[in-house]
Parts: structure tokens; sequence; C-alpha cells
């Protein structure tokens, strides 16, 4: 494992002789996850003993550094609580020891989660350019909590692994320091926060317009031979899109890291190669997972949002179905629709709050045990043709199904020619049923599947039925 934590060429830089280094995100303020073993990190002079000591127990660690000065100790953390406090101590012995000590403050235990993705997971609070975050002033004016903590990754990347990384620091949330942070993350801390009371705190690794395996390592892309992985000798101009240097520079310094789980949203950028973005998804996580080796802790993540698209990467329906298709190829994984959540004309929806919420009860039903709070949106289960229509039955809505009043819009109906027509809708006590007069024969339904579209069905629950198409006809041959 000390590879993986500790290159001996990122040591170089975090090491002075004789004196205790952490990494960033071991720091003061920092929040460790509560009832678990996590470890604590960094260096020191080559082959010193250094003995780290928690207030919470009073129970003392040693470990002696390596020759490069690295070190780990894995500690046991308490209920949650605090703060307190984390005393490191070089015991000397060591190449150019001087017996020093340093102390992390102000260590809060609690809930730990990691927020990555794309723009939309990187949308801060504050908003972006002339694109607003809805209700972002009132989030800044209960901002004011030491309870949540911030931690904030610098963009960066590289070619080859890093062990430390350019970062805020660990911040106690006010109105500056959330301004800055992601509006899905913050928010998401923020109801966990209420609703476990617990201390939680979030870290943010983001960055607008990326493909997936750009936060993908080496090792997990070796298994898609069309995917070229540069080395890092390569004199090749690096950029953001490149396999591998995001996960290199803004995910791999946070690996090991005492977390809960990761949410996760992401995939615009990915609609040219939408047909493996399942795969490519379901063998990042559980690369993730692996290298973290905490097991399969939880991995909740968010479907594309509706936008009126004018790019030539390719459609979004079929991303969106490619998300569909890898969740139940991962475990302990949820997934957030959002149909009803986008803007014909913003690629960056304001509405970022029930994004949170969303997320939020996927965590509270299924990771933290809250029985009875509803969680998964209407998925498709099968279709039925009966005269000239379709019934369509759905999983996860057992209390029926609903369109608050509206008229339902978003299906359509196709027949053997596989040109499909505007559909209408009507829930029945055992689905949907939908007919189209110019399609006498029907053979295929589809709902939702277009770049831009509001989705208008929900279950009773409240939560939007995901799009789907129950045919698997070549997305060429998806006539509009």
């Amino acid at each position: 494992m000390r590879s993986i934590f500790f290159p001996l060429l990122l040591f170089c830089s975090l090491h002075s002789i004789g004196e205790i280094r952490f990494p960033s995100v071991i720091a003061s303020n920092m929040v460790l996850q509560q009832r678990s073993e996590v470890p604590i990190w960094g260096s020191a002079a080559a082959r010193s003993r250094v003995t780290v000591v928690c207030s919470w127990d009073h129970k003392t660690y040693s470990v002696t550094a390596g020759t490069d000065g690295a070190w780990k100790v894995i500690v046991r953390t308490p209920a949650a609580g605090g703060p307190y406090s984390i005393r490191c101590t070089e015991g000397g012995a060591g190449v150019g020891s001087r017996g020093e000590s340093k102390t992390l403050d102000n260590v809060l235990i609690g809930e730990v989660w990691l927020c990555s993705g794309q723009s939309n997971m990187e949308m801060p609070v504050k908003g972006f350019k002339n694109q607003p975050v809805l209700g972002s002033t009132q989030l800044l004016m209960e901002a004011d909590d030491p309870r949540i903590r911030l931690f904030r990754l610098e963009r960066a990347q590289s070619r080859s692994p890093q062990s430390d990384c350019k970062a805020t620091g660990w911040q106690m949330a006010n109105a500056t320091s959330v301004a800055d942070f992601s509006a899905v993350g913050y928010q998401y801390a923020k109801l966990l926060q209420a609703q476990l009371k617990v201390p939680v705190g979030i870290i943010m690794t983001t960055w607008g317009g990326t493909v997936i395996e750009a936060w993908m390592d080496r090792q997990s892309l070796g298994l898609f031979p069309g995917i070229k992985v540069l080395d890092a000798t390569d004199t090749v101009r690096i950029n953001k899109n490149e396999p591998t240097v995001l996960y290199n520079a803004m995910v791999h310094p946070l690996v090991g890291y005492g977390i809960k789980g990761v949410i996760w949203y992401q995939g615009e950028q990915n609609r040219p190669n939408a047909e493996i973005y399942d795969s490519l998804l379901v063998t990042m996580v559980k690369e993730w997972r692996r290298v973290w080796n905490r097991g399969d802790w939880p991995f909740y993540y968010v479907q594309i949002a509706p936008y009126g698209y004018n790019d030539k990467l390719g459609p979004a329906a079929p991303l969106r179905d490619a998300q569909l298709k890898a969740l139940p190829r991962i475990p302990n994984a949820g997934m957030v629709v959002s149909m009803d959540a986008g803007e014909q004309r913003s690629i960056h929806p304001a509405d970022k709050a029930v994004i949170s919420f969303r997320l939020a009860c996927w965590a509270l039903a299924r990771t933290y045990d809250r029985t009875g709070l509803p969680y998964a949106s209407p998925v498709y289960h099968d279709m039925k043709i009966e005269k000239d229509g379709i019934v369509i039955h759905f999983d996860h809505a057992p209390n029926g199904l609903t369109s608050f009043g509206k008229t339902l819009s978003a299906f359509e109906v196709a027949g053997e020619d596989r040109v499909f027509h505007p559909a209408k809708a009507r829930i029945t006590g055992s689905g949907v049923t939908v007919w189209s007069d110019s399609v006498r024969a029907p053979v295929a339904v589809r709902y939702a599947w277009k770049d831009w579209v509001i989705g208008d069905l929900y279950n009773t629950e409240g939560l939007p039925a995901a799009p789907f198409r129950s045919d698997d006809w070549p997305v060429s041959a998806l006539k509009p």
C-alpha cells in the first residue's frame, strides 16, 4: 500500500529533513470519518520514529518512517464529536532528526463525503458568470456553521500519480468559503448535517467540461483498448481531457482518506462515446474502491439534465441511457433523475437544491438506514402491447404514478417502420398506457428521449421517472 500513498517523487517535495510534514488533506480543521479506522500520513526524517497521539482516547500510535521519510499510521475514531487534536512527534534517531512535534487542531469526527465530476458539480454556490444558483443569497446568509467543513482542490493535471494537491485547506462553512464551493456538494453536506446532527466534511474535486476517462487511472483504462494513455515523458501538450490526468492530480492525492462515500455528477462531455459510458463508469467506481481499500463505499450519481444542445458532440439520450444501464452493475449505488430540473438555454440549471435533496434521500435511506424514506425514481420495467396501444410497467412506484395534474407529453411510440410519433398517455392502475393515432400497430415506446424535454411523470413520492426506450434499435435508426 505504501506505493499508493507515497510515491518517492512527490515525497521529495513534501519532505524536509528533520521536519514533520503532512499532505494538504491531513490538516487542522479536518473531519475524520466516525467509528472507523482512518489513515494519518506524512513525512519526517528518514528512518525516524514517528508517534501519533489522538486526544479523543490518548492512544499512542508509532511507526518508523521509510528511507524516503514517508510514514503512515491507522487510527481508530470514536463516535461523532470534537473538536479534538492530533499530536505527531518525530522521536529522534533518524538522519537529520530534531525530535520535532506538530499538532493538528480543531479536528472533528463525523461523516465525510467526496463530491466529484464536471461543471454541474463544480458550479459554486455564488454561480458562474451570468449563471445563477437558485437561493444563493439565502444559502450564504445561513452558511455560518462550524460543524460543516469544506476542502476544495484547485484544478490540476498530471501524467503521473501525485500524492499531494493544491487546495484551500479545510475550512469551516461561512459565507466566504461556501460561495466558492460546489452548490450541489455543499447543500448535500448541509442536508446530511441537519438530518444526522453530526459534523460533516465534504471534499470537492471537480473540473468542468471533462470526460470520465480523465478521472480514471491507467490500470482501469487498460480494459479499453481504444483509449490511449500517454506516458509521463510524452512531450505532447497536456490537456484536461487526456486520459488519467485528473485522476493523477485530483483523485490520487486523496486516495485512502477516510470517506463514507462519493457523489458524482458528470457525463455531458461523454456524449460522443455514450455506447461505452456505462462500462467506463462501472470500471471507474470499481477501481476507485480498489485503491481506496475501504470496501464498497456508497456511490450516488446524477443523470445529466435536459438541455438544448447545439453542439456536435452527439445526443444526450443515449448517455442518459448508459447512466441508467450502469446502475444495476455498480454495487451500493444510486442514481438521481433530473428530467424535471433542466433548462433549455443553460447547461447549468439554477436549481441545484433539488439535486442535492435527491442525493441526500439516497444517502439517508440507503447509507444511514432511514426506514420509510423514498429515494428511487420510477424505472421502466416492461411493456405489453394491447390493441392499438402499449401498457408500460415501472419499478419504484409502490403507491402508483402521477403527473401532478399535467398532461403527459413526453411519450412517443413507433411501429415496424421505426418512426416515432408523439403519443397520448394516461396513468392507469397498473402503470401508463400510451397510444398514437398515427401508429396503428405500435411495437416500441420511449419516454423523454430528447436532449431538451420536460419530464412530467413521477411516482407519488415526487421522484421523476427515468427516461427510457423499450427497443434496442441502433441509435442512428431512431428517427425523430
